[in-house]
């Protein structure tokens, strides 16, 4: 069971190029999102798309939704007609779609490597409580929701309100919705029923190959989807992403209003609790252990594994004792690391052999425990004949390391360097915290070429806009013997 104990915080922090939000528990970071303008995530995007290939071996059709990969839609994420949906036997791709159709599809996972989007046609529009499904019938209720009686009643007033005002549709009631009343799932399905109209409309007049609605911002899907009864406080940077926070929460979270604010000191937002550091060691390979062993992580294209090591701790025992303290703070730290890395898929941890079975049992348990609070599904098998634990973890968005950084062209792939683009980003948060603490008129960046190229190009206006909110000049450095991830911020 979850540690009811547990109190949350929420630190948003926003610039013109890209938004971070990262969720504390207790003081320490366990989630990071990044959303940058350029680059923003698809997933609940809706697209007006055209069928260009249908492959019946598959049971699969490939959409153009204007991306610069096709997007895969498998047959089971086609909506059926009623009829179609009561036979027991899938029917055939070639039945459902035919190349040159338009269809109207929604993202369900952004393009990962070389993969393009998956797509469904069983649209989800999400709410504070509830999910609509506008073509589909059944109605849900969060697995997260334990109590039966409670599930029981949120599953019986939904049916009511859809069998009230007839509507042949169905919902999932999300976690957020326990102890919520009927007028409040009525307030949601209101909000639901009106955007899924807007939807259509927008889906008759557009053009093929366009978007059709976007999810909200980064900011507003923090209140949406991530706020409980255990956050404390939401703190963003930036006073219109407070003001329109604020305006949401008004009208769809009345007892989250008091617990935004805007974060108007001079010290940078993501320098409390350490969080740019934490950040930066997430994407190390080795994880130290405070009892002085260690995890290595690899991630790869199939999956991801994770190897517990004893390193220098000897314990105060046997040995035996000494593995399983080690595979007990590494079950803990395994969990934070999967959650804060965003590691999704086949995920296979290697803990140290244990002789004896109520240790392996008890180190699961504390790894089952640690992840109770996760905001991801995930499934987690015994220890197996090997000493191996299997486990799976969805995957709807890239992993950290996948946002933040790209193949190492120094070592054919075997590693990974931050991106010009997160380089530019680093260098323009150094500046601002240089110039909230030192006095200077101007600034010198050293960095390497293909940063400084990014500076100047793409990023230009972003320099701008610093320069004017600094009031600091700065001056640009190629430094040929810098790697990409290097830079110097100089006072002068």
């Amino acid at each position: 069971m979850a540690d009811e104990s547990q109190k949350e915080e929420i630190l948003i922090n926003v610039t013109s190029s890209e938004v971070r939000a990262a969720l504390l528990e207790n003081g320490v970071l366990q989630e990071v999102y990044v959303e940058r303008a350029a680059r923003r995530g698809l997933i609940s995007n809706i697209y007006k798309g055209r069928v260009m290939r249908v492959l019946p071996g598959m049971q699969a059709a490939f959409i153009d939704i204007g991306l610069e990969r096709t997007a895969f839609l498998h047959a089971s994420d086609i909506a059926k007609v009623r009829l179609a949906e009561d036979s027991e036997q899938a029917p055939n791709i070639r039945e459902l779609v035919r190349e040159g159709d338009e269809i109207m599809v929604q993202v369900v996972k952004d393009p990962l490597g070389n993969k393009g989007a998956r797509l469904t046609t069983y649209i989800t529009l999400p709410s504070r409580h509830l999910v609509l499904l506008p073509r589909s019938n059944t109605v849900g209720v969060s697995a997260r929701i334990e109590d039966e009686q409670e599930r029981d009643r949120l599953r019986v007033m939904v049916e009511e309100l859809l069998a009230e005002q007839d509507l042949d549709c169905g919902a999932i009631v999300r976690t957020v919705a326990e102890g919520a009343d009927k007028d409040a799932l009525a307030a949601d399905l209101r909000y639901s029923l009106k955007l899924w109209a807007v939807v259509k409309e927008q889906c008759s007049k557009c053009s093929v190959k366009s978007l059709i609605h976007e999810d909200l911002s980064l900011p507003l899907r923090v209140l949406r989807d991530m706020v409980t009864a255990d956050v404390e406080r939401i703190l963003v940077d930036s006073g219109d992403d407070f003001a329109a926070m604020q305006e949401f929460a008004a009208t769809f979270l009345p007892d989250s209003g008091p617990t935004i604010e805007c974060y108007e000191r001079r010290r940078p937002i993501f320098d409390l609790h350490g969080i740019e550091d934490e950040i930066r060691r997430s994407l190390e390979r080795n994880i130290p252990l405070k009892s002085g062993g260690y995890l290595i992580f690899d991630q790869t294209e199939a999956m991801t594994t994770v190897d517990v090591n004893t390193g220098g701790y000897v314990g105060h025992r046997n040995l035996e004792e000494t593995i399983y303290r080690t595979n007990l703070e590494a079950a803990v730290a395994i969990a934070r690391q999967l959650r804060l890395r965003n590691l999704g898929g086949i995920i296979i941890i290697d803990f140290i052999d244990m002789e004896e079975a109520d240790h392996r049992d008890n180190v699961l348990h504390v790894l089952e425990q640690s992840l109770a609070r996760d905001h991801a599904r995930h499934q987690i098998t015994p220890v197996s004949p090997l000493g191996l634990v299997e486990m799976t973890r969805k995957r709807t968005r890239e992993s950290l390391q996948h946002v933040l950084c790209e193949d190492c062209p120094a070592c054919t792939g075997r590693g990974f360097v931050m991106t010009a683009e997160t380089v530019c980003f680093e260098i323009f948060r150094e500046i601002i915290r240089q110039s909230r603490q030192f006095e200077f008129d101007e600034v010198m960046v050293l960095a390497n070429q293909d940063v400084i190229e990014l500076l100047l190009d793409e990023q230009a206006g972003s320099l701008a806009e610093l320069e004017e909110q600094t009031g600091k000049s700065i001056r640009l450095q190629t430094e040929s013997l810098y790697l990409q991830d290097q830079f110097d911020v100089v006072l002068m």
